[in-house]
């Protein structure tokens, strides 16, 4: 056989050590935090672990809940509906349904079509779709982000070649609000810029503006010609009530914005897994709102080209049909409620035991987490010391809390936040 036969082969081979080397240089990511937390929890043998880290709603026995309208609606749809690709804007009806759950019933924006809207993947994917277009179509502008807020929004818009500011917003003194700095930061931020604001249930702190608080928000965005994109993870699960959680959405439509809104259906309607949100954009007028829309169906294409048909499904006869949503709002609100109940619980036995410390900021934040205004340290100690799991900045997922553990947890609390 001829040299030159073996040629090739040598060549290839010298070809995939040299396509192989340039992954030497790269080095493992950090661990995502909130995952990190679960992980160690899953690994540690103790029996009296608990993990308030995770944002997954759980059950007064730790488990895990299937809400029942879920369940009925899941029969319903079962071997009823092909399995084609939804088009790139996603399931006509569950983004009606959507709009009329953020925006109202009889709105006129969804009777005027000025609403561009389409399916998402949750509520991460739609804050990225938007990231990316508002990188494409206001390529220098920065997005103001509050301090602190989920850490994943940062990894968001960064990635997206979005610059990043910050605005005040937590309090650490008062386990509040810093509405005088938040203002401050609105009113001196320049004309035109982007806010990224939560629309209720404030992740990490569980802090939320007041009503009034909301108006004078919006009055002074307004003002200064800001953009506001408002992030609702938690409609219905932060008061039980829809309406009530989607009003600062209301206050700055009564006030002629123009915004952009990220829903998502993980925490109110327990499907995490199915990555069901949707992304909308109030527009001037409906030939506006057909233009976004269509630049909104480009952006996704390359992504991930179509979104995933069952959660849609699910979502839209949830709330398509009258019986289901009844159901659905009264499970929501049992959900919403045993949070708002273990608050109570875990500020009384905190009390009780003769904590020095106030602990009333547990009862008057809301939603899933609270911002204990533990130290990083505190919370390494109960790691170390209890075997309870949160991440290192003391935020507590409430919904990790139970009525079997929840003493538990307030003595282990009180143990290392007593000398502070």
């Amino acid at each position: 056989m001829s040299i030159r036969n073996f040629l090739p082969i040598r060549s290839s081979v010298t070809g995939a050590r040299f396509m192989s080397s340039w992954f030497r240089s790269i080095e493992q990511a950090p661990k995502d935090p909130i995952l990190g937390v679960t992980e160690a929890f899953l690994a540690d043998q103790s029996p009296n672990k608990v993990n308030v880290g995770v944002g997954a709603y759980r059950d007064d026995n730790g488990k895990p809940v299937v809400l029942e309208c879920v369940r009925e609606a899941e029969r319903r749809i079962a071997g009823n509906q092909f399995m084609e690709y939804l088009p790139m804007g996603g399931s006509i009806k569950m983004v009606e349904e959507s709009l009329k759950l953020a925006y109202g019933d009889n709105s006129e924006f969804i009777n005027d079509k000025r609403i561009a809207a389409v399916q998402a993947l949750s509520g991460t994917g739609a804050c990225r779709l938007f990231a990316a277009f508002q990188q494409r179509f206001h390529p220098n502008t920065q997005i103001y982000i509050p301090v602190p807020t989920w850490a994943n929004h940062h990894n968001i818009w960064r990635d997206s070649g979005v610059p990043l500011k910050t605005f005040r917003y937590y309090h650490p003194e008062s386990r509040g609000l810093d509405f005088s700095g938040l203002m401050d930061d609105i009113k001196n931020a320049p004309d035109g810029s982007f806010f990224l604001l939560h629309a209720c249930a404030h992740n990490p702190t569980g802090v939320d503006p007041s009503e009034e608080q909301w108006r004078e928000i919006s009055s002074q965005m307004k003002a200064k010609g800001h953009f506001p994109f408002f992030d609702m993870a938690y409609q219905g699960f932060a008061s039980g009530n829809p309406e009530r959680d989607a009003k600062a959405i209301r206050i700055f439509l009564d006030d002629g914005h123009l915004l952009g809104l990220a829903q998502s259906y993980a925490k109110n309607m327990g499907l995490y897994g199915q990555r069901v949100g949707c992304l909308s954009l109030l527009c001037e007028d409906e030939k506006q709102a057909v233009a976004v829309k269509s630049q909104l169906q480009l952006i996704a294409r390359p992504m991930y080209s179509n979104p995933p048909l069952h959660g849609a499904l699910v979502v839209s006869t949830v709330l398509g049909d009258p019986e289901l949503k009844t159901l659905w709002l009264k499970e929501v609100k049992v959900m919403a409620d045993r949070i708002i109940g273990m608050r109570a619980t875990l500020r009384e036995n905190l009390e009780n035991l003769g904590s020095p410390l106030p602990w009333q900021h547990i009862t008057n934040q809301i939603g899933m987490f609270c911002y204990s205004g533990m130290t990083p340290e505190q919370v390494d100690r109960l790691t170390n010391e209890f075997h309870i799991y949160m991440t290192r900045n003391g935020r507590i997922s409430m919904a990790g809390l139970n009525t079997g553990n929840v003493g538990y947890v307030a003595n282990a609390i009180n143990e290392v936040t007593k000398s502070a």
